[in-house]
């Protein structure tokens, strides 16, 4: 029922927020990777009744990137966030790949709902080298969307803001995620020790 709801309330916000977004283009390449992710957990609910917190976890990014499609990462309203903080730089990108890290959440509980790894230690480095492997495939299609597209939609979608080490630092944001993900479900549940697992 929660998940129906969610998925509801993300229609209606994402058709909200496709009403004369900064770039078209820009809207179209940021919320497509979202419908996946939609369309990837509407999936897996035929395998697995994920939690109230797994919702909640993987809500976060998909609320926060079509936020981002809208504005463009770069225009999104922070300047609050960013005069508290003296930054430069709108961050609102980097709070959005911390976000990613929480996937690591539900992949961690779907695997150990149908026991496909039930051991501590590798469950929990299977959830944070996921969400390390797909920061990483992320960064390499933002790059290569930002060298074929029209240059000011490329470089609104590749959302550097002159920043050289731009891709290094949201990958390090979406693994600072991940680690904070894998320590929350770590405290939630029960698991035996390596050494006594068993597959």
């Amino acid at each position: 029922m929660l998940g129906k709801s969610l998925f509801l309330a993300y229609l209606i916000f994402m058709v909200a927020l496709g009403i004369e977004p900064y770039s078209r283009d820009v809207w179209l390449a940021e919320n497509l990777p979202m419908w996946l992710i939609v369309a990837g957990i509407v999936w897996a609910r035929s395998y697995h009744a994920f939690s109230p917190l797994s919702y909640a976890a993987m809500a976060v990014l998909i609320v926060l990137h079509t936020i981002g499609g809208h504005f463009t990462f770069e225009r999104v309203p922070f300047g609050m966030v960013s005069d508290a903080f003296g930054f430069e730089r709108n961050h609102y990108d980097r709070i959005a790949h911390f976000s990613v890290g929480f996937y690591a959440y539900p992949i961690m509980e779907f695997l150990l709902a149908r026991r496909l790894i039930v051991d501590r230690v590798v469950l929990s480095m299977f959830g944070v080298f996921s969400i390390v492997t797909v920061a990483g495939l992320y960064e390499v299609v933002e790059w290569l969307y930002a060298v074929s597209a029209d240059p000011e939609a490329g470089i609104a979608v590749l959302g550097s803001q002159g920043d050289i080490w731009d891709a290094q630092k949201d990958i390090m944001a979406d693994t600072l995620g991940a680690l904070v993900a894998v320590g929350v479900f770590l405290s939630r549940h029960t698991l035996p020790p390596s050494s006594s697992s068993h597959y």
